[in-house]
């Protein structure tokens, strides 16, 4: 059982008639009080996941960090800005599909494009004067060269597909099954 928060309780000696009260009703391996957000106790709960994970042969090689291509990942860095810089105002019904991908030795060019649901969500994507776009676009393209470890060109513009989130297809399409 792990119980969150730990850091609102003045005294924790609070908590104990609750532990208490939740292992007479429950049985439990193990008893982790923590708070997430102080980063007190997270050692331990890692340590109590660890105990119970089976023992077995590695899937990857142990400098793979994912088993997702190249594409799919800068897709999901576009992503991220968008939703960092218009998430408020754009609801999560918007995804990324790249349409060109280009490499050679010297560089990268990139086509981009960012599905959403409705006509209203591209001027917000957009911003005054393509403003949103320009720095979606440009923190994405170092964020990618980064990763690529070398020059992009990176193209993203805004396509409206209505209800393309409620279709399986669209989601097969784009990755997501």
């Amino acid at each position: 059982m792990v119980i969150n928060k730990i850091d609102l309780f003045k005294d924790k000696s609070d908590l104990l008639p609750f532990i208490a009260k939740l292992s007479q009703e429950y049985e439990y391996d193990s008893v982790i009080p923590l708070s997430a957000a102080r980063d007190m106790q997270l050692d331990v709960l890692l340590d109590e996941i660890a105990k119970c994970l089976p023992v077995g042969e590695a899937m990857f090689e142990a400098d793979t960090l994912t088993d997702r291509s190249m594409r799919f990942i800068a897709a999901e860095l576009i992503r991220e800005k968008i939703f960092r810089l218009v998430g408020d105002e754009l609801p999560y019904s918007c995804t990324v599909m790249i349409e060109e991908w280009e490499e050679n030795e010297q560089g990268a060019r990139i086509a981009a494009c960012v599905l959403v649901e409705r006509d209203s969500h591209r001027p917000i994507l957009l911003g005054a004067g393509g403003e949103h776009m320009k720095r979606i676009a440009s923190e994405a393209r170092q964020d990618i060269e980064r990763m690529l470890e070398k020059q992009i060109f990176l193209d993203v513009y805004i396509k409206v597909r209505k209800g393309w989130s409620d279709r399986d297809a669209s989601l097969r399409e784009l990755g997501y099954e």
